[in-house]
């Protein structure tokens, strides 16, 4: 149980002006190796989810997008697509380190027209109201200190008839998928990461994290106190991802 003023860090209670501080440490030490880390999170599975995540998302050509926690530009590429020439995206995120990787290799891939870049916290958007047909955030909401303020944050920018997307690792749906995962998450992982990136203690956070983050019925409750309307999820890979899809009316 946190208190006012302390927030989790994985599995820790930590005060809240450190845990952005911690985040960015983990993200500072995996920015590099952060593809190979969701493949390894997701045994490969998370091009498939991101894929699904942008068909419910909506998105037309014209439209503007804002990708938050873009991380690597995977989700900011296969919505440069939808919107086209006269759209534009917004790969956006706290951390300086996963923006200039996701920059790099977008720009290495020739996306260079209708892409802009942004270093935000999700919980302030420093964006007018009204402004993007989509606002979508993957595997980043599970990091946020005060996920009510970014998913309030995170309406107000969006158009009336706009999307918000919360794509996110969640919560199995049936005992023997959270008792493989949970060994998987709290006893294999780490390790590969150890052997991987050589930072065993950034995975297990990530591990520790999705356990934190609110179950799908929760979160989808959260969306609605923000504000969105007609609320739904769809459990993935039974349950061990989550997309969140809100309507601002």
């Amino acid at each position: 149980m946190t208190h006012e003023n302390t927030t989790h860090f994985g599995f820790k209670e930590v005060p809240k002006d450190e845990k952005v501080k911690m985040v960015r440490g983990v993200f500072d030490s995996v920015a590099d190796q952060y593809d190979i880390m969701n493949d390894l999170m997701s045994l490969g599975i998370h091009r498939l989810w991101k894929k699904i995540a942008v068909q419910l998302a909506n998105v037309r050509a014209g439209d503007k997008v804002l990708d938050l926690a873009g991380g690597t530009g995977d989700l900011t590429a296969l919505f440069e697509k939808r919107v086209g020439p006269k759209g534009q995206v917004v790969l956006a995120d706290i951390n300086a380190a996963m923006l200039r990787t996701g920059r790099n290799r977008l720009i290495d891939r020739g996306l260079v027209d209708n892409i802009q870049y942004a270093q935000v916290n999700a919980e302030c958007l420093p964006f007018a109201d009204n402004t993007f047909d989509c606002v979508c955030i993957g595997f980043g909401l599970r990091n946020v200190t005060d996920k009510d303020a970014a998913l309030r944050s995170m309406t107000r920018v969006l158009k009336p008839g706009g999307r918000v997307i919360v794509l996110e690792f969640s919560h199995p749906t049936d005992k023997i998928t959270e008792k493989v995962y949970d060994f998987y998450s709290f006893k294999l992982l780490p390790k590969i990461g150890a052997l991987v990136a050589k930072d065993e203690e950034s995975y297990r956070y990530l591990a520790e994290s999705i356990r934190m983050h609110p179950k799908q019925d929760e979160l989808k409750q959260m969306m609605e106190n923000a504000g969105l309307e007609r609320c739904e999820y769809f459990n993935l890979t039974q349950g061990i991802v989550a997309i969140h899809r809100g309507y601002k009316f």
